[in-house]
């Protein structure tokens, strides 16, 4: 199998008005795909489309044969087979692989030959990560998918780099976001990119959702549902949350798992997909946002007692994790 290490980020270049010149996007399905995965950033190009008027997209449903495939939710959809010539932009959607594993290889096949014909853009929605990887097309790369499926990426995959903090990443011309709606956050980037902020910011109003959700924006409560496979990490997450005030050093960790900090290390980042000092600022980031949210208490207070040395250094990890600074999420709360 051909890996596209080579694969460069092309330059962004303006819409032809005229329909031949459209970019076509094209969304490949698989039995078992997850239908959001692929209305909300179907959705989010019809309408830059419609919006921008001269300047339009071209989208349609591809599979390996064409014709009608199932949804995991039993909806079929229509599609075409997909092409040999490139499209510009090829984004696999996520959903249930497992439904039928003899098509991992055929599809990882396409996604090579698009590479190396010249797609401009591959793209994956959740589980779609995994046919990137198996294609050997994030190699080296960032990438991110859902958060149930963060350690189980890294552990498949090793030389993905693999950011499960992210709602969606974008490396040399390769993109991936997490779960179910950070596809429509990925497509309005994309829409950006091709049209400008002007006509991302209407899409995101008619579809009714924020504009501009960073890719480096946390999936919110990510941390709470980790499940590693080894006792000795999931005790060192329980120590964690339970000593969030202390000190929390990777090599007080190590110390608590009885591991070497080089191993602990390793083996936390495997298990979890993310390192110590992530995980430890993105649990006191979620305890701080609880309070930040439901009560009056001072930031300053809440900074303290959420393990903060002080609050600026809340205000950046808050920034780094949430997307916003505490008062920007306690202004939003209180308009909710």
């Amino acid at each position: 199998m051909n890996t596209i290490d080579e694969l460069k980020e092309p330059a962004s270049l303006p819409l032809d008005s005229a329909a031949g010149n459209a970019r076509e996007i094209a969304f490949l399905v698989y039995p078992g795909f997850q239908i959001q995965d692929l209305s909300g950033p179907l959705a989010a190009f019809e309408v830059a489309a419609t919006i921008n008027g001269g300047c339009r997209y071209q989208c349609e449903v591809v599979s390996l044969a064409g014709g009608a495939i199932c949804s995991s939710a039993g909806l079929e959809i229509v599609t075409r087979q997909i092409r040999a010539q490139p499209y510009d932009t090829l984004l696999v959607v996520g959903g249930s692989m497992s439904s039928d594993p003899a098509i991992l290889p055929a599809i990882s096949d396409q996604l090579n030959i698009a590479a190396m014909r010249g797609s401009r853009r591959i793209a994956s929605v959740c589980t779609g990560a995994f046919l990137l990887a198996a294609a050997g097309l994030l190699d080296g790369r960032r990438a991110t998918t859902h958060w149930k499926y963060v350690a189980r990426l890294q552990r498949q995959y090793p030389r993905i780099k693999v950011e499960g903090d992210r709602i969606f990443t974008k490396d040399q011309g390769i993109w991936t976001s997490a779960g179910v709606t950070s596809g429509i956050d990925l497509a309005l980037a994309m829409i950006e990119e091709d049209l400008g902020s002007d006509t991302a910011r209407d899409a995101a109003q008619m579809l009714v959702v924020y504009h501009r959700r960073p890719g480096n924006q946390s999936q919110f409560s990510a941390m709470a549902a980790m499940e590693p496979e080894s006792d000795r990490i999931r005790q060192v997450l329980i120590y964690m949350r339970e000593h969030l005030r202390q000190e929390l050093s990777t090599e007080h960790l190590a110390a608590v798992a009885c591991l070497s900090p080089r191993q602990f290390g390793r083996s936390f980042l495997m298990e979890t997909g993310e390192t110590p000092a992530k995980a430890v600022e993105r649990l006191r980031v979620e305890v701080a946002r609880l309070k930040v949210e439901r009560s009056a208490e001072p930031i300053e207070i809440i900074a303290r007692t959420s393990g903060f040395a002080d609050p600026e250094r809340m205000r950046r990890a808050f920034i780094r994790v949430t997307g916003h600074p505490p008062q920007s999420i306690r202004r939003m709360a209180g308009h909710a």
